[in-house]
Parts: C-alpha cells; structure tokens; sequence
C-alpha cells in the first residue's frame, strides 16, 4: 500500500460549501420527524428555548472544538489527535470516532432504504385508496421483507459511496451545495401547504406555545442530548470535516451558521409535519411510525396529496443522503491517510463493509428477527451501541482533549486564523470546553446507559 501524500490532500474550496457540507450532516432524519415529536411532547415552545441555550452554550463550543482539532492537524479522525498528541494514547480517541461511523451508518442506511422504498411508492401512487391500517401492513411488511429492503440498502449506500468516491471538493462539497439548498426549498413548500391547512393552529401551538407545566428535569436532559446528537458531535464528522477547511475561514462563523442551519431545518420540519397531523385528528406521539403509515394516509386527504407526498419522502431521502456522505467520508479518510489505500479503493471497500453490517441491521425484523440480546434486535443494539455510548464518550474526551491538553495559545491561533480575525469569548469557550461541556455530556451518557435516570 502507498504511502499517502498529504500535500495532494483535498479541501473545501468555498465558504457556502464549508456550511453546505457541515449542516448536511448535521440535518439528518432525526431532525425530519424526531426533533418536533420531542419537542412537542416536553413543552413545546418551553422545550425549544432551552434547546436553544444548549445549542448555544454547549453545541456550537463542541463543534468548534472538533472543527479546530481537525482544521489544525489537517488530518482524519483518527490522524488529527495521532499528529496533535505523537507518543500518546489520545489517537483512541480518533478510532474510536471510525468505528462509530462505521457502525452508525450501517443502522442509518436502513432507515435511509426505507426512505426510497417510499419515493418509490410516493411515485406510483401506492398510497391512493389504502385504509390506515392498510397503510400499516405496508409498512410491516416492506421491513420484515428478506430482499426488497436490503436492494434499497445498497442502492442508498451507492449513492453514497458514489459522491464520496469524487472526492472532497468535487463530490461532498459540490453535491451538498446542490442537496442543501434542495431540501430546504422542499421543506418550505410542504411548510406552506402545511400552514394553509385547517386547524393547523393547534398544531403550531403543540410545537411553539410554552408549556412549562410540562419541563422537568428528563425532559431538560432531552433538550441536552438533542442539541448534542443533532449537530453530528462525538463520531468525527466535524474534525474529518474541519481538515477540509481552509485555514483562512472564521471557524466561529462556520460553527454558529451550521448550527442555526441545522435547528432552523429542524423547527421547519415541525411546522411540515405537525398542523397536518392536528388537522385530520392523528396523535403525534407515532415517532418514525408516524412517516412512514400515518402521514401517507393524511397525505392522501389533502388537495395536491399525491405531489405533497412525493415531496415529502424526497425531502426525507435528500436528508438522509448529505449525512450519510459525512459519515462515509470518517471512514474513507481513515482507510485512504492511515492505511494508504487510493480514495476509489478506499470507498468502495468501506461501502461494501458497511453495507454488510447495515444488512444484518436490515433483516433485525425480517430472517434476523428472532435474534436479540437483552431484548433487543440487532437494529437497536448497533443504535444503542453508538447513539449512548461510542458518541458520548467521544464527544466526552474530545472536549477534554481541546480544553485540557491542547492548550490555550493553540486554541487561539487557530480561531483567529494566526491573527486574521479578532478571537471573542475566549475565556468563556475556555470554560465551557474545560468544564460545562465535559459535565453536560457526562449526563447524557449517564442517563443513555440508565446510571442516571430522571
């Protein structure tokens, strides 16, 4: 294997690709129907306002941490702390970030299939004339089918490797300056129809009015690990990223449009979804249930039904493909600067890896269904795995790592750019890497893996 020629190494070559590129895989299905169903079931307006100090406080410090411990060391994941930290233990860190993604995005891939199993049938009005109940057996058994699920799985995970195999400037940047900018013209439009809806009132009121009858402590706690799972923090993405960027951009700037990007798709989604479901009198506590068997049955109630339903799953599988091109890409990075292995090789061979493991996660309902450990299918094992332990302790050593052992006047250097920008909040950022964020995502993982339970 060749040895890989860091002075070849590919970049970001605009700013509104940085953003482009970053907020796509921070957008991601959760924030399609997750982010509005929890938002709405903990207070509304009151959940979104502590949301948001989170996402300030806490998100975008995070972000910036891993943005500035990529774009300094100019390396992958697993590279970037080997560089920062030679002749120390924290490049762990760095492949504990690659194995998260490879096992991330083998459970995301069957959701994702599942996304263009929809189009498919958006496309050939197969929703048209079905009951809700219908709508469920559909749904059922599409999942616990043995091959139609895993062919979308890897025609998903071909896209995906399809725009990563072009590289970082010619494939992830230029497709998500095309893919972003989609989805959100998507969403506005189904937002529109969505408002014009009778009765869409209430649901506007169950997603913004406060509710602060409702805030507790759990229900703080899920502000918090909201704002921490729904930036992409903890597997890579960010410092994998972050090398990418060019040494001249404002990495602040970069860190607070991702963030606003990522929460204004997310508040816009809610408005999507949720006077639709207030207007036929559906119960909004269905979770991706209420994708993929409630909504095409309102789907088909509205004037347009057939357009807004094709529109919708689009909207679904755009969002899920710009995260996916991120996670790929920790992985690709990895094999082709550490292993030496070419960027075609190197994707088509994480791909395929992935993909085998997404299977097993594919067949949790179907061939694979009596298969469980603890209760569990292999779906919610590989979830569990990553989602409450691989990113929390991630995310976790990542901000110790900046805080503690990177050091102030590195810090500085790089966030302004070796003097081109004025660096503000400095000792603030300080604190909340060296103190607040370690304990904030401290909690998350304690609560995820049932020590700590509210």
């Amino acid at each position: 294997m060749a040895k890989f020629d860091f002075s070849k190494r590919d970049s970001f070559g605009t700013k509104f690709g940085v953003i482009a590129a970053a907020a796509g895989s921070a957008v991601g299905l959760g924030n399609i129907w997750r982010f509005p169903y929890v938002a709405g079931e903990n207070g509304g307006g009151a959940f979104l306002l502590v949301y948001l100090l989170f996402i300030i406080a806490i998100g975008i410090p995070v972000m910036l941490s891993e943005f500035t411990i990529g774009r300094s060391a100019q390396r992958n994941v697993f590279g970037s702390f080997k560089r920062l930290a030679p002749g120390t233990y924290w490049y762990l860190i760095g492949l504990l970030g690659v194995v998260a993604a490879f096992i991330i995005l083998s459970f995301y891939s069957t959701v994702a299939s599942w996304t263009l199993e929809y189009i498919y049938k958006a496309a050939a009005d197969s929703f048209s004339g079905k009951t809700a109940q219908e709508l469920t057996h559909m749904f059922v058994g599409f999942k616990s089918a043995t091959f139609r699920p895993i062919i979308w799985q890897i025609v998903f995970m071909g896209l995906t490797a399809w725009i990563v195999l072009s590289g970082v400037k010619r494939g992830i940047e230029k497709y998500a300056k095309i893919l972003m900018p989609v989805l959100l013209l998507l969403i506005l439009v189904l937002d529109i129809r969505a408002v014009t809806l009778d009765d869409a009132g209430k649901g506007l009121e169950f997603l913004f009015q406060p509710n602060f009858a409702k805030l507790n402590t759990s229900s703080v706690l899920a502000a918090l690990g909201q704002a921490f799972f729904s930036l992409s923090i903890g597997m890579g993405t960010l410092i994998t990223y972050g090398s990418y960027i060019n040494k001249r951009e404002n990495l602040a700037s970069t860190a607070i449009s991702v963030s606003a990007a990522d929460t204004i798709i997310a508040i816009l989604a809610g408005v999507a979804i949720f006077p639709a479901v207030f207007a036929f009198g559906i119960e909004p506590e269905a979770g991706p249930d209420l994708i993929f068997r409630t909504l095409p049955a309102i789907f088909q109630k509205l004037p347009g039904g057939y357009f807004f339903s094709l529109l919708f799953f689009i909207l679904l599988g755009v969002a899920a493909l710009t995260s996916s091109i991120s996670v790929l890409e920790v992985v690709v990075a990895y094999f082709s600067e550490e292993l030496g292995i070419s960027r075609k090789p190197a994707t088509i061979v994480a791909a395929i890896g992935i993909t085998a493991l997404g299977t097993l996660s594919t067949m949790s309902w179907g061939a694979l269904d009596h298969i469980s450990l603890f209760g569990n299918k292999i779906f919610d094992m590989l979830d569990f795995a990553a989602s409450n332990i691989l990113l929390p302790i991630g995310g976790l050593f990542i901000v110790i790592f900046l805080g503690w052992f990177f050091g102030r006047e590195r810090i500085r250097k790089e966030l302004s750019s070796e003097g081109l920008f004025k660096v503000n909040l400095l000792q603030v950022f300080m604190l909340i890497v060296k103190f607040l964020a370690p304990i904030a995502i401290a909690l998350v993982f304690l609560n995820g893996i049932g020590l700590l339970n509210f």
